[in-house]
């Protein structure tokens, strides 16, 4: 059975820890990121976050309910930073693209918080307030309930399954993910036309364009599509 999480106000009421650090949620957080940064999923657990912190590792359940509570809270604090670097321009379509561009970001400055969190829902505050104003930017331009919901779901599922996807190219060693990289030169661009003829009359291209992420591309068609769907409903809308 999870344990109680204690309420803020008990907690602020403790002691420092033995390195003289009054604890937070928010210096949990940050701290897990560091741990899933230097060592993995694997790495985080309450006995190594509890050393780092310098606490007992029974302490972080006055906080969480568990590893998990703590993987939600991680998702949540990536949510945040990713709406914190972002401003509205009052544009929706520029909005929707700059906030993506942000989520996407966001999760790529922590590849291995990404690869944990990127297909969990949270439920708290800061991924809520994400989902409110993308649902406000769309109900905003014009788009019905239903459009709205519908390109939401894209959206969002979109910003995160490449979030995940690039995030796992990042994640892995250097010297592997170079030679993934160095696949696109040292093996296909080889490739003789006689037997690959579309890959050999493109391989320079595939070069410079593989080892991108095709979120931007993926995010612009998603937006064109949005773009047309809102001005066929207002053209039909005119003609009634």
């Amino acid at each position: 059975m999870p344990k109680k999480v204690v309420p803020e106000t008990e907690r602020l009421r403790r002691r420092p820890t033995r390195r003289g650090t009054v604890l937070s949620e928010k210096l949990i957080v940050g701290t897990a990121l560091r741990m899933l940064r230097e060592h993995g999923s694997a790495g985080l657990t309450a006995r190594r976050l509890g050393a780092a912190l310098g606490a007992d590792p029974s302490t972080l359940y006055r906080y969480f309910a568990g590893l998990d509570d703590l993987t939600r809270a991680i998702g949540e604090e990536l949510m945040g930073r990713a709406l914190d670097s972002w401003t509205a321009s009052g544009k929706w379509r520029a909005d929707l693209r700059s906030l993506g561009l942000a989520i996407h970001t966001s999760y790529l400055a922590h590849p291995q918080a990404a690869l944990l969190t990127a297909s969990r829902v949270t439920g708290r505050p800061r991924e809520i307030e994400v989902d409110e104003t993308i649902l406000g930017i769309l109900r905003g331009a014009g788009f019905g309930d239903a459009d709205a919901v519908g390109l939401y779901h894209a959206f969002i599922d979109l910003a995160l399954a490449f979030a995940a996807l690039d995030a796992g190219a990042l994640a892995v060693k250097d010297e592997a993910r170079r030679a993934d990289e160095n696949m696109w030169t040292s093996t296909y661009a080889r490739l003789p036309s006689e037997t690959h003829p579309h890959i050999a009359a493109t391989a320079h291209l595939l070069a410079d364009r593989m080892n991108l992420s095709a979120y931007p591309i993926v995010l612009d068609t998603l937006l064109d599509r949005a773009e047309a769907q809102l001005t066929a409903a207002r053209q039909q809308a005119a003609r009634r």
